[in-house]
């Protein structure tokens, strides 16, 4: 089967080649004329995109269509994303179509273009997805406590894998939300103690990534104190002479997981306060110095309505300058029933948040009216009809 790629209008990627694979991406509709002797596929080709060619040869294309090219890897022939059989029962699409074979059998990453995400609809993709967004966050099923709710011998991958497959089938970046959390935890953490905790964390986060390799960004994180504590902190460490050592471990375990994906630390009121911007500077900064392998900042921004975005944008330019890490906006929502005002908001914060060098990426939470976490903030309804809000989106990202 041909990997498909989606580039939805970012220009000027890096062409790779995986043996004998080869994505090209470029601002022009063109494809190479001389293709190395490959099946070439375009993705989004009427208004510039990505191409995909593969062949028997290792070889490169040298009219590019001006893409500069980097070669990863070399003995394969083909890229393939159909379903795997082999014993770690991993779904469908768990092929490593991203890069060539990296630690533990995780794919090397490749850089991500600028996104714009989003999350289920109550537990399930629309077929709508793709159409909209190109990299998804389960909105629950990835936390520990919807996987492993009583029990540590048992795993509910039920909503992982098809969400997981969906994303492969259709080249959406996939984001595990999140590993470690004050809330939706299983019930028996509570019981862990420094004996088993670690191991606890740690088979979690391995059955995951070993599940789902091409997870390319997680939440390792999620709300550090004093937002949210898990009740098995001191159990994987506690505060320890760093006053975070248990974040340090997971980050450590986390990578050692999962080496192909993006670590994250996830908080919110970050971007809106600039006391909480700090915080996670803080944090951030002593899992830097401790040798955590931390990559980025995740800031949720489901209270900007109020907010204006010079006061979003010195708070998220405060995180990028002191941490030297990219920032996700990773939870955006915005919650008014006011169409007019939902539409003006949402061109002034958005704008703002594409053009700003320090944020890779962006995530709403929610798209369907009546089926998000806060109740206005939905932007379709179910029979596809845009709301403002939702019909400048889209046009501004020429989808």
């Amino acid at each position: 089967m041909t990997t498909h790629l989606r580039s939805n209008g970012v220009i000027g990627l890096v062409a790779a080649v995986v043996g004998g694979c080869w994505l090209g991406c470029s601002d022009t509709p063109s494809v190479p004329a001389d293709a190395a002797g490959a099946a070439v596929e375009t993705v989004d080709g009427d208004s510039g995109g990505c191409w995909l060619g593969c062949s028997d040869t290792p070889s490169v294309p040298a009219d590019a269509v001006g893409a500069e090219v980097q070669t990863v890897g070399g003995d394969i022939d083909a890229v393939d994303d159909s379903p795997t059989t082999d014993s770690q029962d991993e779904t469908d699409g768990g092929a490593e179509a991203d890069g060539a074979s990296g630690p533990d059998g995780g794919a090397t990453a490749m850089p991500l273009p600028k996104f714009v995400g989003n999350i289920d609809t109550r537990g399930s993709i629309r077929s709508d997805f793709a159409t909209y967004w190109n990299q998804y966050t389960p909105e629950n099923s990835g936390k520990w406590g919807l996987v492993q709710p009583t029990s540590q011998a048992s795993f509910n991958w039920t909503r992982l894998d098809a969400s997981y497959q969906y994303c492969n089938q259709h080249g959406i970046v996939f984001k595990q939300h999140n590993f470690i959390w004050g809330s939706q935890q299983p019930s028996w953490t509570a019981n862990l103690t420094s004996d088993d905790g670690p191991a606890a964390v740690q088979t979690w986060m391995k059955e995951f990534c070993a599940r789902y390799p091409n997870t390319r960004i997680i939440d390792v994180v999620n709300e550090p104190p004093p937002h949210t504590t898990p009740a098995y902190m001191d159990a994987i460490g506690g505060a320890g002479s760093t006053g975070w050592d248990w974040i340090i471990n997971a980050f450590i375990w986390a990578r050692q997981a999962c080496p192909s994906a993006q670590l994250v630390l996830n908080d919110y009121n970050n971007i809106e306060s600039s006391d909480d911007a700090q915080h996670i500077i803080d944090i951030v900064n002593v899992l830097k110095q401790a040798g955590a392998p931390i990559e980025a900042v995740g800031c949720q921004a489901h209270g900007t309505l109020g907010v204006s975005s010079s006061t979003l944008e010195a708070n998220i330019d405060k995180i990028g300058g002191a941490t030297g890490l990219p920032v996700y906006i990773t939870e955006y929502d915005l919650d008014t029933a006011d169409d007019a005002q939902q539409a003006s908001v949402m061109r002034d914060q958005f704008t703002m948040f594409w053009n700003n060098s320090n944020i890779k990426g962006i995530t709403l939470w929610g798209y369907i009216v009546g089926n998000t976490w806060v109740q206005n903030s939905g932007l379709v309804q179910s029979d596809g009809t845009m709301r403002p809000a939702m019909s400048w989106l889209m046009q501004f990202l020429g989808r």
